[in-house]
């Protein structure tokens, strides 16, 4: 027979073992890779914010890496004299992946990275030479 404090305890890792699966799934149809959760940690970005960025983007590119999107939005802009200026960015690439939950249907977006830019990115190639090192030294694709 077991005694209170060990049922107690098994049911608290049963309730652990529990969460541990459910947070390993994609939430929102959206999979954080570790870098991107590393950089969303180093810029201060929370998941909320990135997927606002997703949702409502300002400006949308293809990606440089094959298969991905890369999104923005300003962080506080202004209007002056007629035109919206700000001084900070929010980038977010992502790749469209197939879902591969049996319950789910349609397509996951996978984040691959995120960060700030320092004042307007220029059109055409706004993810900087650091990260896109990161993302091809590191093998996250």
């Amino acid at each position: 027979m077991a005694s209170p404090y060990q049922e107690f305890v098994r049911k608290a890792r049963e309730r652990f073992e529990e969460s541990k699966k459910r947070r390993s799934l994609p939430r929102g149809g959206m999979q954080f890779t570790l870098h991107a959760r590393f950089k969303m940690n180093q810029y201060g970005l929370s998941e909320q914010r990135v997927r606002g960025v997703i949702r409502n983007p300002k400006r949308t590119e293809r990606g440089i890496v094959p298969k991905t999107t890369a999104v923005m939005q300003p962080v506080s802009p202004k209007q002056m004299k007629g035109k919206e200026t700000w001084k900070q960015e929010i980038w977010v690439m992502y790749m469209k992946q197939k879902n591969k939950i049996s319950e789910g249907t349609g397509e996951t977006l996978r984040i691959i990275s995120a960060w700030r830019y320092p004042g307007v990115s220029p059109k055409g190639n706004p993810i900087p030479e650091e990260i896109l090192q990161e993302l091809l030294n590191g093998s996250i694709l």
